[in-house]
């Protein structure tokens, strides 16, 4: 099977690099091993909130020099600050057009109400999670924060107690929903995506309100766990209706149903546009022709070749597998790719369990343009893409989707403009 490109991993930087490919007219096949890490995602998106020496973003993009200063080696500051500006809104034009709405702006970070009520820094949220501008005060009214009885994934009391110490008017209460007895006899079925399967259903909504209403009666907004809207936002926005007020969701523990629709969102999208998904696949081995990659064999195709002109390696980190680690070693177990510089053990883990962990920092090692590297030399038609690259931490400077969307694209654009130069040089040498 032959295609313009193969991209492995179907996470976000895989799909947002498929969709951008499939947009520009190119042939694309994404080879998916399981379930992603948006699949455990709060469903909004970080941008760049901290810089390596701690530092709070408020303007991601006015930052970026900052932050080549500090960390030259971050996927931002390989690709440049012009490119990450232009490729960040281009990030959020693509969501859009895919059907993702999405609040928030590159311009500014602003602050999203976490599961546990607490105020932290975003650049994109869902529209149905609560949010505040920087520097601005939720103006809520009183704050009804719903719990449904036996949902051990959402704590409502925690939450209202936070919100109460932000200096809002918060309470916490209960509703019953006898539609949910079935799933409360076995509580690991009792998770958020199996309880929007019964409240998505347009039959059960007068019992929702009937039950709900009288809970929130005396509240000016309601906050409840992003546990209805599991296909589409509509059942949310009609028990909004319903209940004649604001509602805001919250994302839950994991599986979040606030990730897994903007995942399916992503892959509908792709998928419209004639990309080829390859699910529950993974490839295993990858046949090089001196310094390109001729094509690559996966488990479920046996044999069966999947040629392309260009790869591109999206395959996730440590939580995907697409890093793996041992206790004397970290490598990438699909090319043995060169990884980052990597000290020894002894520095991989920070004492201090909310301090910035080194080893979230290990990764995939590339040229200035995103390409694989392999004993010091660069794979020519290799991109890489997502948490795969090194030189950034995630969680710490609040960047992991962002180079996810930032780096999927740019492959894309590089991979987009060299068809573009073949085809310009094909016609030239044709007249």
């Amino acid at each position: 099977m032959k295609y313009d490109v193969v991209v492995m991993g179907g996470g976000l930087a895989g799909l947002i690099c498929g969709i951008h490919l499939t947009q520009s007219g190119l042939s694309c096949a994404i080879v998916s091993a399981g379930q992603n890490a948006l699949h455990f995602s709060s469903g909004s998106l970080d941008l760049l909130t901290h810089l390596p020496d701690g530092r709070m973003v408020e303007k991601p993009l006015s930052m970026l020099d900052e932050l080549k200063q500090q960390a030259p080696n971050h996927p931002y500051s390989l690709i440049g600050s012009a490119k990450v500006t232009e490729l960040a809104q281009l990030a959020q034009a693509t969501l859009q057009q895919a059907g993702v709405n999405l609040k928030g702006s590159w311009e500014e970070n602003h602050y999203r109400v976490t599961p546990l009520g607490h105020k932290r820094m975003t650049w994109l949220s869902p529209e149905s999670v609560p949010t505040v501008g920087l520097h601005q005060s939720m103006n809520l009214g009183k704050i009804a924060v719903l719990g449904i009885e036996g949902f051990l994934d959402f704590q409502p009391q925690m939450v209202a107690d936070e919100l109460d110490r932000e200096g809002l008017e918060a309470e916490a209460c209960y509703v019953h929903l006898p539609l949910l007895d079935r799933l409360r006899e076995n509580p690991s079925e009792f998770r958020a995506i199996n309880v929007a399967r019964w409240l998505d259903r347009p039959e059960n909504m007068a019992q929702m309100v009937e039950e709900i209403a009288p809970l929130v009666a005396n509240a000016d907004t309601v906050f409840m766990p992003a546990c209805i809207g599991l296909d589409s936002e509509e059942p949310m926005l009609e028990l909004q209706k319903q209940l004649g007020k604001p509602l805001f969701l919250l994302p839950t523990l994991p599986p979040s149903l606030l990730g897994i629709r903007l995942h399916e969102t992503l892959l509908r999208q792709f998928r419209r546009q004639g990309g080829v998904m390859m699910p529950g696949d993974k490839v295993t081995s990858v046949n090089f022709v001196g310094s390109r990659i001729e094509s690559v064999q996966t488990r479920n195709h046996g044999n069966i070749s999947l040629k392309a002109k260009h790869f591109v390696l999206a395959t996730g980190s440590f939580f995907n597998n697409g890093l793996v680690a041992k206790f004397d070693r970290v490598y990438e177990p699909l090319m043995n790719l060169d990884l980052c510089d990597i000290a020894e053990r002894s520095t991989w883990t920070n004492k201090e369990f909310f301090a910035s962990q080194p080893y979230m920092a290990f990764g995939v090692q590339t040229d200035h343009t995103l390409r694989g590297k392999k004993q010091g030399d660069t794979i020519e038609n290799l991109y890489v893409a997502g948490a795969v690259l090194g030189g950034f931490d995630p969680l710490t400077q609040g960047c992991g989707a962002g180079v996810s969307l930032i780096s999927g694209l740019y492959a894309a654009n590089e991979i987009v403009n060299e068809f573009a130069q073949d085809k310009a040089m094909q016609a030239e040498v044709a007249q």
